[in-house]
């Protein structure tokens, strides 16, 4: 029976994965500016927000493995349905801990929605074979990828204003003039959660694919034995290569918030929302350069494109570390990075995609998927350390703001020194521009 492209089942899966993504993004970035310049500012140290990052990061790597044995003992459909559910009492708890100004309770409902989405994710993309047909899983996947993308902006960017209403402020002080909406956030969450339930309600029920397994609960068997096959030609340094890209795009996902503590605008600091277009600007110029990188490349995969991405995503990082603090320099030098990321990130993923043996693609895909959240960590880490050693001692909230932005000339660093490697390693194939 044909199953065309926006049948009611794929449609579900749509609507469910945006507010999922949208979700995830708004209590992740309010919880960060919450923790950087807003109401818990200080609470967690120089370089707090790390901590933020690591409770999204960590489930991932321990759990996608589980995760993924889930989604095949058990119908996905049924999978998602329970995430689903269990995402709106999840979403009440962090409602509680913002109402309350309780930090470890709103850290600890972020940590549990990680864990949900961990859950979710195989059950996500492996569903779609089972929702269209063979001949329309480029399409499928590139709209879900989309799709994905567009949900992470819309939350980050709702997250601006909702920080705004939560905690008012004037420059980097309370504002006293307006009533702070402490309901604000959980309300949103609560609603967005409610909508993705709503929408996993109307797909349709599915078998499952290997009811009989058996599950191996040890995460590290499958991404050892998979690291030791690709170890045999070019695909671990091509996985490393676009592992490293969640690496420095973690740490300027950790830089953006403190710029909220002295990045003037029409002569005051910025505000919340203001700080949330930011985040917007670099996820739109990644996704822009991507579908550049994309139309270039045509119906071949061009490696010559990810040495190109790498030499403008290191000197755009290089710029931010040692220009000044203006908000619209800040903005284009961003769109500068996010452009070229998207050059280098296209043609690797699609040389892991391509290069994977047929019988072992997604073996290998998940294990790079779990590289890949190794690396965000370790960026989160890296954060940590440069941010505590930037800050002078004695330093306290209400002293003069620490320029975290210098971290980027860090993130430059570590890309002349990762990218030349990992050029040099497939020189061949970058000498060659070769077509694959």
């Amino acid at each position: 029976m044909r199953r065309p492209l926006f049948n009611h089942g794929f449609l579900s899966l749509l609507a469910t994965q945006f507010f999922g993504a949208a979700n995830d993004n708004v209590l992740k970035q309010v919880l960060t500016l919450m923790v950087t310049t807003g109401l818990w500012k200080g609470v967690l140290g120089p370089g707090g927000q790390s901590y933020i990052a690591l409770c999204l990061t960590v489930p991932f790597i321990l759990l996608s493995g589980f995760a993924g044995q889930v989604a095949d003992r058990f119908s996905k459909q049924r999978v998602m349905l329970g995430v689903k559910i269990a995402e709106l009492p999840i979403a009440l708890l962090a409602m509680t801990g913002l109402w309350t100004e309780n930090l470890w309770l709103t850290m600890g409902a972020f940590l549990l929605l990680a864990i949900q989405s961990t859950f979710f994710g195989p059950a996500k993309y492996g569903v779609v074979p089972e929702l269209v047909d063979d001949g329309e899983l480029s399409r499928a996947n590139g709209l879900l990828n989309m799709l994905t993308n567009i949900a992470i902006i819309v939350g980050i960017v709702i997250a601006g204003p909702v920080s705004d209403g939560y905690f008012p402020m004037i420059g980097d002080q309370p504002d006293p003039t307006r009533t702070p909406l402490r309901w604000l956030p959980g309300v949103v969450l609560v609603a967005i959660a409610g909508c993705g339930l709503a929408s996993v309600l109307l797909m349709p029920r599915l078998a499952a694919c290997d009811p009989k397994l058996r599950f191996v609960f040890n995460p590290l068997t499958t991404y050892i034995k998979a690291l030791k096959e690709m170890a045999g030609g070019p695909l671990l340094i091509i996985a490393f290569a676009w592992s490293f890209f969640y690496l420095v795009g973690m740490m300027a996902l950790l830089i953006l918030p403190e710029y909220k503590n002295f990045l003037m605008l029409n002569g005051r600091l910025i505000d919340f929302t203001q700080n949330s277009y930011l985040f917007a600007t670099l996820a739109v110029s990644i996704g822009a350069g991507s579908l550049l990188a994309g139309l270039i490349s045509g119906r071949h995969i061009r490696p010559g494109l990810t040495a190109i991405g790498a030499v403008g995503m290191t000197g755009s990082f290089v710029a931010l570390g040692f220009l000044p603090a203006n908000y619209w320099i800040v903005a284009a030098m961003l769109l500068i990075a996010g452009l070229f990321a998207g050059f280098y990130i296209v043609p690797l993923q699609a040389l892991l995609q391509k290069l994977s043996p047929d019988d072992e693609r997604g073996r290998f895909l998940g294990t790079a998927n779990a590289l890949s959240f190794v690396f965000s960590s370790l960026g989160a880490i890296i954060y940590w350390i440069s941010a505590n050693v930037m800050t002078p001692a004695g330093w306290k909230t209400g002293d003069p703001p620490v320029r975290y932005d210098r971290i980027f000339l860090v993130c430059g660093t570590l890309a002349i020194l990762a990218t030349g490697y990992a050029i040099y390693r497939l020189r061949d194939m970058l000498r060659e521009h070769k077509k694959v």
